[in-house]
């Protein structure tokens, strides 16, 4: 009985539209509520959309603190796509969800979390913070792009800032099993690991590095670059050499 009983529910709230305040959930194959451990499991074409969030998926499994409507975390599978009071845009095989402490987990092939400036993309795992400003991607293929550079590598670790409604970066680690990559409008660079810092304006690589610049490519152990007039200095450890290579050549 208390199957159809929600299910009514639901259904009536659909019919006359959700108002300010109140979470509207549909369902194809019903609900199963588990009172004792506060969840409720809902399953194929789930829809829920609060004031909060809207959220569809497969399969979606709520945990709730006072009433089914007081929804405090979310885990979803299947079809994974979800859209924050705040425009974040989130799409994966699975996403969990906090609303207490602004948490999000998206893993699948196709991870994709877009921040509006900030877009996010893994093949494995993308975690954010959204309190205290952190996020992390890990796979074999993570990229990162903001408004002025694009990231690419397997670990990518940082921080962000909101200033004047924009997502600003404010520190990154980017490392790789191969390569990591990252590109302004004038630089392209390669590294194992490549460590950024807004405070000081600095972008440092280390190991494998090439620097690219229009016809200019340097290559080295550890490269230091200033993000502010894109000026840089390339050193090498190893052979205590480094390359230059200059292509004359006009196109």
């Amino acid at each position: 009985m208390k199957k159809i009983f929600f299910l009514i529910i639901f259904l009536s709230f659909s019919v006359i539209g959700r108002e300010e305040g109140q979470t509207e959930i549909t369902t194809e194959e019903g609900i199963e509520v588990f009172q004792k451990e506060k969840y409720y499991l809902l399953k194929k074409n789930v829809l829920i959309e609060s004031d909060e969030f809207i959220l569809s998926a497969d399969l979606v499994k709520a945990f709730f603190e006072k009433d089914l409507y007081d929804i405090q975390k979310i885990e979803s599978q299947g079809n994974v796509n979800f859209t924050s009071s705040k425009g974040y845009k989130g799409a994966g095989e699975k996403l969990d969800f906090s609303l207490k402490d602004n948490l999000m987990n998206i893993s699948g092939n196709n991870a994709l979390l877009n921040m509006e400036n900030l877009i996010m993309k893994s093949d494995n795992y993308i975690m954010i913070d959204d309190t205290n400003g952190k996020f992390k991607l890990d796979g074999n293929i993570s990229k990162l792009t903001t408004n002025n550079m694009n990231i690419v590598g397997s670990y990518i670790d940082g921080s962000y800032q909101e200033i004047n409604e924009v997502n600003e970066i404010n520190n990154l680690i980017v490392k790789s099993d191969k390569i990591t990559e990252i590109t302004t409008d004038t630089l392209t660079m390669f590294s194992s690991k490549a460590v950024y810092s807004k405070k000081d304006n600095i972008i440092e690589l280390f190991e494998n590095v090439k620097v690219i610049r229009n016809n200019e490519v340097i290559i080295g152990d550890y490269a230091k670059i200033n993000t502010l007039d894109e000026s840089y200095k390339i050193t090498s450890n190893k052979s205590k050499k480094v390359k230059v290579l200059i292509d004359n050549t006009d196109e």
